[in-house]
């Protein structure tokens, strides 16, 4: 979300020294702020599996159902979609929830010693 902040300045011609608030006698400043809010939507990125040689089909199928809330059915038909093609799309999330899924892959496939490449890239 992007916060845009308009200041609009009220000045008395007869004053001077500066700006005031209309009725303020004693040449105080007086500032009146007009706060717009622009919201957009946030940019997407693709979670995207790599596919390698020596990473057990069913540990990518565990990974598809533990990080990324697939069914067997759907975990099956991806793994298997980057295993003949050799890249596959996890999911499409937020930066931040991409970047974690993607830090959470990485760390199972390491600890069980397991090649497996997880990346993500930003959605045209």
């Amino acid at each position: 979300m992007s916060l845009r902040i308009d200041r609009i300045t009220l000045s008395d011609p007869e004053t001077p020294n500066g700006p005031t608030t209309p009725g303020d006698e004693d040449g105080g400043l007086g500032l009146a702020t007009k706060t717009r809010v622009k919201t957009r939507k946030p940019s997407m990125y693709r979670v995207l599996l790599l596919n390698d040689d020596y990473t057990p089909m069913e540990f990518v199928v565990h990974i598809l159902e533990q990080f990324f809330n697939k069914s067997p059915e759907q975990a099956m038909r991806i793994m298997l979609h980057v295993h003949q093609k050799g890249v596959g799309v996890c999911g499409v999330y937020t930066y931040e929830v991409a970047e974690t899924k993607v830090a959470q892959v990485m760390d199972l496939a390491r600890r069980h010693e397991h090649p497996l490449q997880c990346t993500m890239e930003k959605e045209d």
